[in-house]
C-alpha cells in the first residue's frame, strides 16, 4: 500500500518552503498539482524532477478512482496546490477522504497557509475563530451573512480583490459600520499590507485605493455586551 502526502507550498515567499517538503516532493512517485505550469516554476527552483499530473477542482471527481488504484498498488503520491495547504479552499478533500475510506495512509506536512498569519496580524481575538473560506457568490450569500451576524468568534474569509469593496460594503450592512475588520493582502510577498479599522474605515480605504493580490479578511465577532 502506498501513501498520500499533503504538501503545503509557499503563499508568496519561496523561502517559506520547508526542507521536509522539498525532500518529500523529490522522493514520491508522482506529484499532483493544481496548475502544473505554476507548480513547474516552484519545482524548477528547488531542482525537483518528479513527474507531475494535473489535479484541480474541474477534474478531481474523475481522477480520484484511478489515483486510489495507484496508491493501492504501492505508489507514493504528493498533493500540492498553487499556494498554501491543499484542501483549505483548494482541491484535496475528495482524494484525502477516498484514501481514508480505503485504508491508505495520509500524511499532511505542516507549512504555509494564508489565514493563520492574517489572523495573528489582525490583533483580533484568536483563542476561538471560525474559518469561512469563500462566501457564496449569489445563492445563499444573504442567508450566510444573517447567520454570521450572530457569530461571536472572529471570522476569517477569503475574497478576490475585485470583490473586496463589495464585501466590505456588505459588512457595513450586515455587521454594522463600527465592526472591527482586518484585511491582509499579499502575505509574505514584497507588497504585503494589513489594513485594520472599522468596517466603514477599511471600506473607504479600499474605495480610494483599489486592491490587488491575494486577500484574507478577519472580522471581529459580535460583542456579547
Amino acid at each position: 500500500m502506498g501513501k498520500l502526502y499533503i504538501v503545503p507550498t509557499p503563499i508568496g515567499n519561496l523561502e517559506d518552503m520547508t526542507f521536509r517538503a522539498i525532500k518529500v516532493l523529490k522522493e514520491v512517485d508522482l506529484i499532483l498539482a493544481e496548475d502544473t505550469r505554476n507548480s513547474g516554476k516552484l519545482l524548477k527552483h528547488f531542482e525537483i524532477a518528479t513527474h507531475m499530473q494535473s489535479h484541480h477542482m474541474h477534474n478531481e471527481h474523475k481522477t480520484v478512482e484511478g489515483l486510489i488504484k495507484r496508491l493501492q498498488a504501492g505508489e507514493t503520491i504528493a498533493l500540492i496546490s498553487d499556494a498554501g495547504t491543499p484542501a483549505i479552499s483548494d482541491p484535496g478533500f475528495l482524494l484525502t477522504r477516498a484514501c481514508v475510506e480505503n485504508g491508505i495512509d495520509v500524511e499532511c506536512l505542516p507549512g504555509a497557509t494564508a489565514f493563520v498569519p492574517a489572523l495573528v496580524n489582525s490583533g483580533l481575538p484568536n483563542d476561538k475563530f471560525v474559518f469561512e473560506g469563500f462566501l457564496p457568490d449569489k445563492k445563499g450569500r444573504q442567508t450566510r451573512y444573517l447567520s454570521l451576524a450572530e457569530e461571536t468568534r472572529t471570522m476569517i474569509l477569503y475574497v478576490s480583490p475585485h470583490k473586496l469593496v463589495k464585501t466590505l460594503g456588505e459588512f457595513v450592512q450586515y455587521f454594522g459600520a463600527d465592526r472591527q475588520v482586518s484585511v491582509s493582502r499579499e502575505l509574505s510577498k514584497l507588497h504585503e499590507e494589513t489594513v485594520r479599522g472599522t468596517a466603514d474605515e477599511v471600506l473607504k480605504h479600499f474605495e480610494a485605493k483599489p486592491p490587488k493580490g491575494e486577500i484574507v479578511i478577519c472580522v471581529a465577532g459580535k460583542s456579547s455586551k
